[in-house]
């Protein structure tokens, strides 16, 4: 017989995501002794301690803590699913669904495929989280992301896929640059100027193209985490850079024309998926969202 309940674990899963009885309460709305005989009686049940408590600084998750949230995570989001199938029509899906997208391709793909999938799918409430590649492996990993819209690489191995596009990187020159009305270009013509970074893990992407082209690696000038500020440096003349993610203007903020050429050396393609950790089941609205999305990019790139 089990001898914890739902309740006990959202209390958990609260108070590890604030790390503080006193915010779990408030999130939930509900006293702060409830929060506390919940996460002791989860601690009495499994025999194990789940948080450390530090003396006016809030609490810590053990490690034995951090298993169960994933686990935790997962249980609540299965009894949603259960209680989906058991009562709605199969017309009618409803759920909330947390969802992140790696931060340079969110603001060109996420307001549409959003916009799109609500239209079909009104019932789910998206929660949209943005982050480099690091942040959305360990959010997948802790359970926090149930699906995350990322490239693929250096992915670990209990990362299970879905190819959602291929993207050719390109160079990204100022409208006045010497090599702008060029077909392409080689990176062989570029190695000896300013490069202008998109530093977002995984950053050595980039360097890596000239590497492999047995190039040396080109100056750094500028570097920035924010796709639109390496736009603009480019747009005012700063240097060159090398993109993956294509917003639909060759226009900057500022007002500055740039130019997108093809590259001519063989370079690997960035290739876009929508990822889940293996070990979590996927629920109904999941694997709605992940078809939703195969189908979106099959349509629209």
């Amino acid at each position: 017989m089990l001898r914890y309940s739902l309740r006990q674990l959202e209390y958990f899963i609260a108070t590890a995501e604030h790390l503080s009885v006193v915010g779990a309460a408030q999130h939930l709305n509900v006293s702060q002794p409830s929060v506390s005989k919940a996460i002791t009686k989860l601690e009495d049940q499994f025999s194990i301690q789940l948080f450390i408590r530090h003396h006016a600084r809030g609490m810590s998750l053990t490690s034995a803590g951090e298993r169960l949230l994933i686990d935790a995570r997962g249980l609540l989001r299965y009894a949603g699913d259960l209680q989906e199938n058991a009562q709605g029509s199969s017309d009618i899906i409803h759920g909330t669904l947390e969802v992140a997208c790696f931060v340079a391709v969110s603001p060109v793909f996420m307001p549409a495929i959003l916009t799109d999938f609500t239209k079909q799918f009104s019932g789910v409430d998206i929660r949209l989280h943005e982050g480099d590649q690091e942040a959305l492996i360990s959010g997948l990993s802790t359970g926090r992301f149930e699906l995350a819209i990322m490239y693929d690489s250096a992915l670990p191995a209990d990362i299970v896929t879905t190819k959602l596009a291929s993207f050719e990187p390109y160079v990204l020159l100022p409208a006045g640059h010497r090599l702008a009305g060029q077909s392409n270009i080689s990176l062989a013509s570029l190695q000896d100027e300013n490069f202008i970074l998109l530093d977002v893990p995984p950053s050595g992407f980039f360097m890596n193209m000239f590497r492999q082209n047995g190039l040396k690696e080109p100056q750094v000038a500028f570097s920035s985490p924010s796709l639109e500020m390496v736009r603009g440096l480019v747009g005012r003349n700063r240097g060159f850079s090398l993109l993956v993610t294509r917003p639909h203007h060759d226009q900057t903020y500022d007002g500055q024309k740039i130019v997108t050429l093809p590259i001519r050396d063989k370079v690997a393609n960035g290739i876009l998926e929508i990822s889940r950790l293996e070990q979590i089941r996927p629920t109904r609205v999941m694997k709605i969202f992940s078809d939703f999305c195969v189908e979106w990019f099959a349509n629209n790139t």
